[in-house]
């Protein structure tokens, strides 16, 4: 059992503040193009006990990374490839705006590291709720976001779009959140009762700040988009069909990915609206073969998952969530048979590839592993 926070820091917690993984319904790649994407949030969250300081020095302990308490001081902040690069990034970007307190955090968590559920952001989020509460910071809702994205790019190093921690910020388990990343702009969109989410990670781990994968994709737009003389590719109006096929490759192919994503993260909020849950699933299923096909950032145990949900006739739609290279699965499902279609797949997929999922969503679910084949 690992100690709370008064055996760890000889005081009681000041505060303690939590935020939600999120799973991706669709936009996947667009957010770093100035795009739309549709999130919502997971049951799973990250929670931050703390206590206030009055010196520059920041202790930390993480119930899920077994250790002793690390510790450093404000100014001294340096990547070190580890989970104490996160509370070292929010920090940095708190300094930026201006921002210096020290204190003594525990944290624990039950979003999945390596899943594509934004584990990372739900941690950054849930610190820098906390320390606003601690320190009565002056930081609107908007502003937090944004430092959380900042503590992840600048000192963590991961060049991720601003949606994860929007999601985890802004979005909640009833309601999908539309946001364009090029305005801020969002609004939440009611999911359907009559229909439930799945989550399945599929055992095989993502890393975002590895220097290939996604780093290249993202360098890959930029590289398209000063093709095209655009500043993003979210300016590309309804008619750039010819000077994306014109483009080499791969580079047509990023793009036409992109481009069309946006498109279907449009098309599935009016689908939400007007709770057209078989247009919605093949809007998701689209969208998978894009990032497998266009994209190229699936692999083989994604599409393994994707193609036992197809097989499934309770399951409307299903795709790979988050920024590939492994991770997790979102399916729709009719609701009374979510449980049970769940842990089929996950044992079908389990029997398949030898790998061990878990079954994230629906949260009674969470932890159970389908056994492997040996």
């Amino acid at each position: 059992m690992a100690p709370d926070f008064s055996a760890l820091f000889d005081r009681p917690a000041d505060t303690q503040a939590s935020a939600p993984g999120r799973v991706n319904l669709i936009g996947e790649h667009t957010d770093y193009n100035g795009g739309f994407v549709l999130p919502a949030a997971i049951p799973q969250r990250t929670t931050v006990e703390l206590a206030r300081r009055d010196d520059d020095l920041v202790r930390a302990f993480s119930v899920e990374r077994p250790g002793p308490v690390l510790t450093y001081r404000l100014g001294e902040e340096a990547r070190q490839g580890r989970w104490l690069d996160y509370v070292q990034g929010v920090t940095q970007a708190l300094a930026f705006a201006g921002y210096a307190h020290g204190f003594d955090a525990r944290i624990s968590s039950d979003v999945p590291l390596g899943s594509g559920l934004s584990s990372s952001a739900a941690l950054e989020v849930a610190l820098l709720r906390g320390l606003r509460s601690a320190f009565s910071l002056p930081i609107d809702d908007v502003t937090l976001a944004l430092l959380a994205h900042r503590g992840e790019t600048v000192l963590v190093g991961a060049p991720v779009g601003v949606m994860d921690p929007f999601a985890c910020h802004f979005a909640d388990e009833h309601n999908a959140l539309l946001l364009d990343t090029r305005s801020l702009e969002y609004e939440r969109i009611p999911l359907p009762s009559d229909c439930a989410l799945i989550v399945i990670y599929s055992g095989v781990d993502h890393d975002l700040t590895a220097p290939a994968g996604y780093r290249t994709r993202r360098a890959e737009c930029e590289r398209a988009a000063s093709l095209l003389n655009v500043t993003s590719l979210r300016e590309l109006g309804p008619d750039a069909g010819p000077r994306i096929t014109a483009l080499p490759e791969p580079l047509n192919r990023r793009v036409r990915h992109v481009f069309e994503e946006n498109a279907r993260v449009l098309q599935a909020v009016e689908a939400l609206w007007a709770r057209d849950l078989l247009r919605l699933g093949a809007l998701f299923y689209a969208s998978h073969r894009s990032m497998r096909d266009d994209y190229e950032v699936s692999v083989p145990e994604i599409d393994t998952l994707v193609d036992l949900a197809r097989a499934e006739p309770a399951i409307y739609g299903a795709r790979l969530t988050g920024g590939g290279f492994g991770g997790s699965v979102v399916m729709l499902a009719r609701p009374a048979d979510a449980a049970a279609v769940a842990a089929r797949i996950a044992e079908q997929y389990a029997q398949a590839t030898g790998r061990s999922p878990r079954v994230l969503v629906p949260h009674q679910s969470l932890g159970s592993l389908a056994t492997p084949r040996h």
